[in-house]
């Protein structure tokens, strides 16, 4: 981010408000918000780091807020998180969008509240010089073929089917699929660890019940002809209904937790539209 006067002052500020968070959590501070793109990935590992071994703790909440990006960069990200943090907890106030939503289930656990949002996992590329989102064009292609295997492609969707790139196509399927194997692997691996036994008739949960549930939360994420929109935001309830059934803690359920990570989101939200900064991280000793 470029640096002005208020540095010190901005700091100093935003320092206050992530050690209330770390005494509130019991838990080293990371704010990961905007764009998710080539380059983050070293600034979060910047920001842990600088830490220092010593003054680490084992546990991490990251305080997440983004539209999205870069699936690859998150799985970077990740890896190095779960280097230097055997517990992850994501607290998202706001959104985390598409990848973002990624980002989160590789957590332990999930804060959200009556507000925020997670996103369907439609895997953004770039193409041209902007993000696109991968299942659209999957979706139309698809739908060109099924309907020319009928005998029904008209004059004007035959030349569009004849345009479309197929290396492109494969490149968009690939991302798709990376998405929903990164999600499956995070989910049975952090999130369901402690899943030991059903909720109802308590029967002993085996690894291949942890890989079925993983699989249809990655479905149901994925569909986008149930959410019809990329940018639509699926909510707590939503995410713990019988569609998806994926536990969330409630972060309102801590009217002083809510409140203190509301007010660290507002400073930071703030912070990036006065610097028309893409992205930000911050931790206790790195800004």
């Amino acid at each position: 981010m470029a640096k002005t006067g208020m540095d010190a002052v901005i700091k100093q500020m935003l320092d206050g408000h992530v050690a209330r968070i770390e005494e509130k959590l019991n838990r080293d501070v990371l704010a990961v918000f905007g764009q998710i793109m080539f380059g983050l990935e070293h600034r979060v590992r910047d920001a842990i780091t600088a830490l220092g071994e010593s003054d680490r703790r084992t546990s991490a909440a990251v305080i997440l807020d983004t539209d999205g990006g870069i699936v690859e960069v998150v799985e970077r990200m990740v890896d190095v998180i779960r280097h230097f943090y055997k517990d992850v907890q994501f607290v998202i106030v706001d959104r985390a969008m598409s990848a973002g939503t990624i980002f989160a289930m590789s957590g332990d656990s999930i804060m959200m509240d009556y507000f925020s949002v997670l996103g369907p996992i439609d895997p953004q590329v770039f193409k041209g010089d902007r993000f696109v989102p991968a299942l659209s064009y999957l979706h139309q292609f698809e739908r060109l073929i099924a309907k020319d295997s009928e005998g029904g492609l008209s004059s004007a969707e035959y030349a569009l089917l004849s345009k479309l790139d197929l290396a492109e196509l494969h490149q968009f399927e690939q991302a798709r699929d990376l998405s929903v194997t990164l999600l499956k692997k995070w989910l049975t691996t952090y999130k369901f660890k402690d899943w030991t036994t059903t909720d109802g008739s308590r029967t002993p949960v085996t690894d291949e019940m942890r890989t079925q549930r993983a699989q249809q939360i990655a479905e149901a994420l994925s569909d986008n002809r149930q959410w019809h929109s990329h940018g639509r935001g699926i909510s707590r309830d939503t995410l713990q209904g019988d569609d998806i059934r994926l536990k969330v803690d409630d972060l309102g359920a801590d009217p002083e937790l809510q409140r203190l990570a509301r007010e660290y989101h507002h400073c930071l939200s703030d912070l990036m539209l006065s610097t028309r900064a893409r992205n930000l991280v911050q931790s206790r000793a790195y800004f």
